[in-house]
């Protein structure tokens, strides 16, 4: 071969390199693309949902499922009684001024799905609803789902608390624009509030809620950062994850934070706090992450107590505004004489039996909703022969028929 025409075989082709090029954008578009579907997967507790769906794809097993269900809303809920106790030696009339700062709503009690024989087999409980809703703003109206449901379960003579987490794609019966049908028990609050929400608990559940407290996701995020931060002790396993954590919950919250580096015991910020929360991929899973909120919950705990009454106060004002109930001031301000004798005895998730299914969407359905329900009453208020009412086993023949699951 000539010197000429080695030169040519050896030299790039024009098209080959315009090729070579357009492969390399389209790899960079591909990864950036994965890169913010990875980011995407964090905003709203979407990573979250993914990750249960999961796990209730993956649950074979015959044993109840125990899960920790301190979340946002209990933290903040725990912080406020400490407020409360802290200011009570100053009256009465300080404290309410206080409580009033808190959104209040008013819903029809009458018409949240109690059946009267539930009612008067749990008297003697106060079931209260705590939800925590996905808005980025402070509103708490319909639109928005109820990410979180958890049932603070009151023992009115001995003061115990038990909490119920209800996961949020359970599938029940919810009233959509009037109607009824089988759907995730997180739309009833989008289509009808709080009290839409009662209403599907109290019917699925065989409860007697008309109480409910509500509170925005990222309100934990100012709640940490209210109290000055709080120290937690990070170790290696949870560093390796915390800043991808930090980064969406950031992005989702439109708060500001920056990465953590290094390990050991240091003062984080909300996001930080929250992000801390929320890592699983370590050992230990989901059972390590419902500890680190526990941790988080401590430490909140252990800052509030150091806190001046300037400073509670400070704190009071910036958290209360948050929170919206339908409890009146009144009784709240009832509940102080025993609050420092409450005892948070339990908590797990529910149902406990469940198995998933894609219809529509996917769903997270009771195996079976009755069977389920008869467990819970045992849990909760010691029924050991409790027989389901006539709602919750129509219910749960509608959900068999829709799905076949029976076991």
């Amino acid at each position: 071969m000539s010197t000429k025409g080695k030169r040519m075989a050896q030299m790039p082709r024009k098209n080959e390199n315009n090729k070579n090029v357009k492969n390399m954008r389209n790899n960079s578009v591909r990864t950036q693309n994965a890169t913010n579907a990875n980011r995407d997967q964090y905003k709203y507790g979407a990573y979250e949902r993914n990750l249960e769906r999961q796990q209730y794809a993956n649950k074979n097993k015959k044993k109840k499922k125990k899960k920790t269900a301190l979340k946002v809303i209990i933290i903040i809920l725990v912080i406020l009684l400490i407020l409360i106790l802290g200011v009570g030696i100053a009256g009465y009339l300080f404290i309410n001024s206080k409580l009033s700062m808190i959104q209040t709503e008013t819903i029809d009690t009458t018409a949240v799905g109690i059946d009267s024989g539930v009612a008067e087999q749990l008297k003697g409980y106060r079931n209260i609803a705590l939800l925590g809703i996905d808005s980025r703003a402070d509103d708490y109206g319909v639109g928005n789902r109820s990410d979180c449901i958890i049932i603070a379960s009151l023992n009115e003579k001995t003061n115990e608390i038990k909490l119920t987490s209800v996961y949020r794609d359970t599938y029940v019966y919810v009233i959509e624009n009037g109607t009824e049908k089988l759907d995730k028990i997180t739309h009833a609050y989008s289509y009808g509030g709080a009290q839409n929400t009662l209403k599907s608990l109290n019917e699925a559940l065989d409860l007697n809620i008309t109480e409910f407290v509500t509170v925005n996701f990222d309100a934990v995020i100012t709640a940490v950062d209210a109290l000055g931060g709080i120290t937690l002790n990070i170790d290696s396993s949870e560093l390796k994850y915390i800043n991808d954590y930090i980064d969406a919950t950031s992005s989702s919250s439109g708060v500001s934070s920056s990465h953590i580096t290094r390990t050991g015991s240091q003062t984080v910020d909300g996001v930080q706090a929250v992000a801390y929360s929320r890592i699983r991929y370590t050992a230990g899973g989901d059972y390590k992450r419902t500890e680190r909120m526990r941790d988080v919950l401590t430490a909140m705990l252990s800052k509030a107590k150091t806190l001046s009454l300037g400073q509670l106060n400070s704190f009071a004002d910036t958290i209360l505004p948050r929170i919206s109930t339908n409890i009146a001031s009144n009784e709240i301000l009832g509940l102080i004489p025993s609050l420092a004798s409450f005892n948070i005895s339990d908590s797990q998730g529910w149902p406990y039996e469940v198995k998933g299914i894609t219809l529509k969407a996917w769903y997270g359905v009771p195996v079976t909703l009755e069977s389920n329900v008869v467990e819970l009453h045992k849990e909760l208020f010691g029924q050991e022969d409790y027989v389901v009412s006539d709602t919750v086993k129509e219910m749960s023949n509608a959900i068999i028929n829709k799905t076949g699951y029976t076991e």
